[in-house]
């Protein structure tokens, strides 16, 4: 089997096992776990050091594999979460259900989606496995890694597989609140503050 295939196939058995991976992203190196059931969620955040009231993304492979994961999306948010994703975007969207309590710390009726252009390798493990929580690949308060050589050692040491796609633009996601009557912008980062309103607005306007 060829090692970057290998990689792949480890990296998915190790999500489907509940073992959590660091996954490159479309912004930096993801500390990615198994998002369908409590635990696989419970040990990242430890590995991490995470609070657990902190909320974490669910990051799916494509919008389709959202709207299945978060169904309640499809007539409201639609049209916005076409337009938007993928992209370098978190949005926190009404989770009327309060599906992946696990996911939405504090606040169980809103949940963080991401779908990311996500770089080679991780793309075929995310495919394969249609989504993921994923939050920053660094211990609590520490720099986002743009870089695997970034990443501290004890999450590498603690990670089933950690997948190598270079250097990555090293700027977390922006933050974009859609559960209230306007768009706001919880935390400026890939894309500016004004730009990232200027193109909800848009969808609003239509």
């Amino acid at each position: 089997m060829e090692p970057l295939r290998h990689e792949v196939e480890e990296a998915v058995a190790a999500l489907r096992t509940g073992r959590p991976v660091i996954l490159p992203t479309d912004t930096v190196y993801g500390l990615c776990a198994n998002p369908y059931s409590e635990d696989p969620v419970r040990r990242a955040y430890e590995l991490k050091g995470r609070d657990p009231l902190q909320p974490s993304a669910l990051v799916a492979s494509d919008v389709d594999v959202l709207l299945e994961c978060v169904p309640e999306l499809r007539s409201r948010l639609g049209p916005a979460l076409r337009s938007l994703l993928p992209g370098p975007f978190t949005l926190v969207v009404p989770n009327p259900a309060g599906r992946y309590r696990w996911l939405t710390g504090s606040n169980r009726f809103a949940i963080g989606v991401r779908v990311p252009e996500v770089p080679s390798p991780a793309d075929a493990v995310l495919g394969r496995v249609g989504a993921v929580m994923a939050t920053s690949a660094n211990l609590r308060g520490g720099p986002d890694p743009a870089s695997l050589a970034e990443v501290p050692p004890e999450l590498l040491a603690g990670c089933a597989v950690a997948l190598d796609a270079g250097e990555l633009p090293g700027v977390p996601s922006t933050v974009i609140d859609l559960t209230g009557d306007e768009p706001s912008v919880l935390r400026e980062g890939a894309v500016s503050a004004e730009e990232a309103l200027e193109r909800v607005a848009g969808l609003v306007a239509e």
